[in-house]
């Protein structure tokens, strides 16, 4: 009886932390938030997705690209 009880529990506190997981992956205004946003993207892609968004316009977007090509460091070739 005691050991039903405890495989009860312990799926009950299993059912909880699935739910708390799967409503934590929402954003904030209701929407999913892609998981592990921001990972793995160059600068580019960051500024791409900013752009995207709105938060800046075109001219500031193309000025940061350019800033952002300008230093950018060529492909290094092994010295012979």
């Amino acid at each position: 009886m005691s050991l039903t009880a405890l495989i009860l529990g312990a799926l009950i506190v299993a059912l909880a932390v699935l739910l708390v997981r799967a409503f934590k992956r929402e954003g904030a205004d209701g929407r999913a938030a892609a998981p592990d946003s921001g990972r793995g993207k160059g600068a580019e892609g960051l500024l791409a997705e900013r752009f995207a968004r709105g938060e800046i316009d075109d001219e500031e977007y193309e000025r940061r690209l350019a800033v952002l090509r300008s230093h950018a460091p060529g492909p290094t070739f092994p010295r012979e």
